[in-house]
């Protein structure tokens, strides 16, 4: 049970924040910090011991529509400047950024429950798409078609309009930049709904964008449920595009919304990633790679490799090693510098995580680690033990449904060709690995899986490019050049 602390009680982590102005509890709407109506508020606590953070503004569907009306009226200003000007914009708010790193990490870790190091780590990865946007902005070039020897059509590409952001809680910090920067820097103007399970990051990216020379009306963010704020952003007729991470459900749910006004809409959702181990891999490499992916965030992230498959004569020892790294990675206070593994970020999600523990019990895979039991000395916190389950079915629901947690099933297989077939066999397709002791083998298999991206012999995730999945795990795509398209559309001029 959450604690129920009177509000001057505040979680004594905050002290160290360095700039406690920072901490903002308002909407921003047209430039200007706004409270909810009748003063609507949401609570946030800290899942590793439930101790109150603050609470922030809830915003009613009025609001919401009031700042539609609002990041419309500033959309033909802003999608005349020129992409220098956009640039420099977003320039100035990744220096802000820089300098306020630690207090984003410490306030992301306290509100989510990530390690420190892991904010630290997506502060800087947040903020590069910040950097990356300012230049790429500039990079967006039409095309001249020749039709006969005097005439010749242009083609031009032109911001889409208003969009609508919704971002989720489990990366607070890089899923609003990665969506933000590219729609500002294509000339687009931003309604951005954050989760209200992890919205203080939000708030402070607010707040140090608010100190850039941005006009009023091109940024505005609104929190509060999916069924007021969300639901509005979604239906409103001036959002031409929705930008979407979350779960699959939630996702269906926005395209048929979109789809009654033919809205343009963007999704990443949910993954159930295999990481493919072949007969000639260094397999403690292997098994190491998959386990710390696996298990980062507290396994709370869509690309997560929560299936390792293994050859079946190779499976009990790909399981002892399993084993070995999960009980390094004991769960503790995430703001330690030594902790590993964190809390999971609600009391609801670490719930739904222990009923799949018991499930994977109850279809018959064995408990290699972990379990449904709370750690020890974790009781005030929504934490999960790290758990490995072996000899996993892959037509099991712990093999089919992404669970988002600490739990990592491992399927054995007896050749190449069901390895790709069961790697395959999920509805889902937005990442995977493949790890070999030949790359030309692992480049071959890792051609065969149907995922956004494959990740082979351990190599480094590239957040530059283009990042989106297969099936029920989304349309469209982030990052890069093509992460700015979505947030342009094509018209010719005949001339």
């Amino acid at each position: 049970m959450l604690s129920t602390q009177k509000r001057h009680e505040r979680d004594p982590h905050l002290d160290s924040l360095a700039d406690p102005t920072l901490l903002r509890e308002f909407a921003y709407i047209n430039g200007e910090w706004c409270s909810g109506e009748n003063d609507a508020r949401t609570d946030v606590y800290n899942p590793a011991n439930g101790v109150w953070l603050g609470s922030v503004a809830s915003m009613s569907a009025e609001q919401s529509r009031n700042a539609v009306h609002l990041a419309n009226a500033a959309f033909e200003a802003w999608s005349r400047k020129l992409p220098q000007e956009r640039g420099k914009i977003l320039d100035r708010w990744y220096d802000l950024m820089m300098e306020a790193k630690e207090d984003l990490a410490i306030l992301m870790t306290a509100e989510q429950g990530k390690p420190l190091a892991e904010s630290r780590g997506e502060v800087n990865y947040g903020a590069s798409f910040l950097k990356w946007f300012s230049e790429e902005g500039k990079r967006v070039y039409g095309d001249i078609i020749p039709q006969t020897p005097d005439r010749r059509g242009l083609v031009i590409k032109q911001p889409i309009g208003v969009v609508a952001a919704v971002t989720p809680w489990n990366f607070p910090n890089a899923m609003i930049t990665r969506k933000i920067a590219p729609a500002l820097a294509a000339g687009c103007t931003v309604v951005l709904k954050p989760s209200e399970i992890a919205p203080q990051t939000a708030f402070i990216l607010a707040e140090i964008l608010d100190g850039t020379d941005l006009p009023k009306g091109v940024f505005n963010m609104v929190c509060g449920y999916g069924h007021t704020v969300g639901d509005t952003l979604i239906k409103h007729p001036d959002v031409r595009m929705v930008s979407f991470t979350g779960s699959t459900r939630t996702g269906n749910l926005i395209a048929h919304a979109a789809a009654d006004d033919f809205k343009r809409f963007a999704l990443e959702m949910g993954g159930k990633s295999a990481s493919v181990i072949l007969p000639d891999a260094d397999l403690a490499a292997a098994v190491k790679g998959t386990i710390n992916n696996c298990l980062l965030n507290s396994g709370q992230t869509c690309t997560a490799l929560t299936r390792m498959l293994v050859p079946a004569d190779k499976h009990d020892e790909a399981c002892e090693l399993a084993a070995a790294a999960v009980a390094k990675m004991t769960p503790g206070n995430p703001l330690e510098e030594t902790t590993r593994l964190g809390p999971l970020s609600s009391a609801q999600q670490r719930d739904k995580v222990i009923d799949y523990i018991k499930l994977g019990i109850q279809e018959g895979a064995k408990l290699i680690a972990g379990g449904p039991e709370a750690p020890e000395g974790c009781e005030k916190g929504y934490f999960v033990k790290a758990t490995v389950f072996g000899n996993v079915k892959p037509d099991s629901r712990i093999a089919q449904e992404e669970i988002f947690g600490p739990v990592l099933c491992v399927i054995p297989y007896n050749d190449e060709a069901e390895a790709v077939k069961i790697a395959n066999g999920t509805q889902y397709g937005l990442s995977g690995a493949v790890w070999s002791g030949d790359d030309a083998k692992a480049k071959k298999i890792a051609s065969k899986l149907r995922t956004g991206q494959v990740f082979v012999n351990g190599g480094a995730f590239n957040p530059m490019a283009p990042f989106g999945g297969f099936g029920h795990s989304g349309i469209g795509r982030e990052f890069g050049k093509w992460g700015l398209e979505e947030f342009l559309e094509i018209r010719s001029l005949q001339l």
